[in-house]
């Protein structure tokens, strides 16, 4: 299943921690989504399973905060 071909960050519905990783980002801003969306769509050409888009969101969220330049402050 290659659900991120076929969603974007703001359309996803994660659950558990990846929730608060992707408000963050989206409370970061609609540029900031963009390049989120540009992001996995480079480094997942094929798309991506629900639940590895959920897991990335939830255990990787200090990578994805410095990837995309999004301070602590931003974040909470």
């Amino acid at each position: 299943m290659k659900t991120f071909k076929e969603t974007d960050l703001e359309n996803f519905k994660a659950w558990s921690g990846a929730v608060d990783t992707q408000k963050a980002i989206i409370r970061a801003g609609k540029a900031k989504v963009d390049e989120f969306d540009a992001m996995i769509e480079e480094l997942y050409p094929d798309g991506l399973s629900e639940t590895a888009l959920n897991d990335l969101l939830w255990f990787e969220d200090e990578w994805l905060f410095e990837t995309l330049g999004i301070s602590e402050d931003d974040s909470l």
